[in-house]
């Protein structure tokens, strides 16, 4: 659908409103009869539904005009009006940047139903959260400011539902305040993530349940009795594949997974980590995406005896977070270096809790054969089975390794690796990490 179309698809709206500023200045607004509308269902199969009602088009169209036409309302008030002045019964607010006439829920209510009570009430029902448009994510109502009528809250539309009218597709989130995420992908396949046999099997129990998750309960007939979504803790040292793990489930069933970065979430003002999650869980609703929470003891931790005010909001925070993840319908996982860290609410409401152990030596042989280079050229004293055996790296520490002796090579101009080489870059990684040889 081009530019040029959607201004079209406008018309009736600037006519419904032409008619309804009249009808009002002629005191006929509670007699008269609405404008006959030519409405088809263009926009809504757009948006992949079947059939949008003549009401719900219409306020998709009232929340669409300023994204489309910056000055459609100022323009059609501006005509119809005798004078300039305020018209409280349009609602309406002025943005920050934006200086046209952005819609509030006031202006459905005056477009839709004019001053007839019953009418009102529908059109409020619109806004509801059982509405397929909140439900969907598509537009919605912005909190009023304390005190002030819901109504006069700001129609908010989905960016993704309006990228999908305007380019035709669905842009990714942009990470940043307003969506504290970010999707992470990876170029490697299940063989290069190693880990104990037990661990790869519950890890492939998830795949199936992404992949037949839905069967399960709609053609199963389990969905009134089992909750939407699944919960899983990863949990074991740094460097195990958790991340990994999680990036390749992603890839191999065609999900975006996305990273939450903590330190953009939690805050230490009262509310906002919550109302920081209620946006992030917002925009993720019915995207079928793959929550990540990594180092997940700053959110989900244990809560703790009440002794001051903080902690009462801390706990709070913790209780919030609690109801968002079990209502969330997709796949969430949370990874900890340690599962005792992890408030017991939560573990008893997980479907899957999985340990990523340190890998044995037979797993570290396999990590440093998959990723020692293929074009580094090693000396014959060099015995990859014996530092494999002798050294307990994770994979993480494996690559780091591999990338340290690879640069040194580059920069000596040595013909080959030694032993040495090998046992330098593991002390340097040990040293890192507070170890000694």
């Amino acid at each position: 659908m081009t530019q040029l179309d959607l201004k079209k698809e406008l018309l009736p709206l600037k006519q419904q409103l032409e008619h309804r500023i009249v009808s009002f200045l002629k005191n006929e607004h509670s007699m008269e009869e609405d404008v006959h509308l030519d409405v088809d269902n263009t926009i809504g199969s757009k948006m992949g539904i079947p059939l949008l009602a003549k009401e719900e088009h219409m306020l998709f169209l009232i929340a669409l005009a300023p994204h489309i036409q910056p000055s459609f309302f100022d323009d059609v008030i501006q005509k119809a009006l005798p004078q300039a002045g305020d018209f409280p019964q349009l609602g309406g607010v002025r943005g920050k940047q934006f200086r046209g006439f952005l819609p509030t829920g006031e202006t459905a209510l005056f477009i839709l139903a004019g001053d007839h009570l019953q009418n009102r009430f529908e059109v409020q029902e619109l806004f509801s959260e059982d509405h397929f448009f909140a439900k969907k994510r598509i537009l919605w109502l912005e909190n009023a400011p304390n005190g002030e009528p819901k109504m006069s809250g700001k129609i908010m539309l989905s960016q993704e539902y309006l990228d999908l009218l305007t380019l035709g597709k669905i842009s990714k989130p942009k990470f940043g305040l307003n969506f504290p995420a970010q999707r992470i992908e990876t170029s490697l396949l299940w063989k290069d993530l190693v880990l104990s046999k037990d661990t790869t099997n519950q890890v492939k129990d998830l795949e199936n349940w992404i992949q037949h998750g839905d069967t399960i309960l709609n053609e199963f007939g389990l969905k009134g009795r089992v909750k939407p979504g699944y919960r899983v803790l990863f949990y074991g040292p740094p460097g195990t594949g958790k991340t990994l793990a999680a990036t390749l489930l992603g890839k191999y069933t065609g999900k975006d997974v996305y990273k939450i970065d903590l330190s953009m979430v939690v805050s230490k003002f009262i509310g906002e980590t919550e109302k920081n999650l209620a946006s992030l869980f917002a925009q993720a609703e019915n995207k079928d995406w793959i929550l990540f929470f990594d180092e997940a003891d700053a959110l989900f931790g244990k809560r703790t005896n009440v002794r001051d005010a903080h902690d009462k909001y801390a706990n709070q925070e913790v209780s919030y977070l609690l109801q968002r993840v079990e209502a969330y319908n997709g796949l969430v996982i949370l990874a900890s270096n340690f599962k005792n860290n992890i408030d017991e609410a939560f573990l008893r409401r997980f479907q899957s809790i999985i340990y990523f152990p340190l890998p044995q030596k037979e797993e570290r042989l396999r990590l440093w054969n998959q990723t020692l280079p293929k074009a580094l050229k090693i000396a014959n004293d060099v015995d990859i089975h014996s530092i494999a055996t002798k050294y307990q790296l994770t994979g993480a520490s494996v690559v780091n390794v591999v990338q340290q002796i690879c640069l040194e090579h580059l920069a000596s101009g040595s013909p080959k690796l030694t032993q040495k080489n090998f046992v330098d870059a593991i002390k340097k990684e040990f040293g890192k990490e507070g170890k000694m040889l």
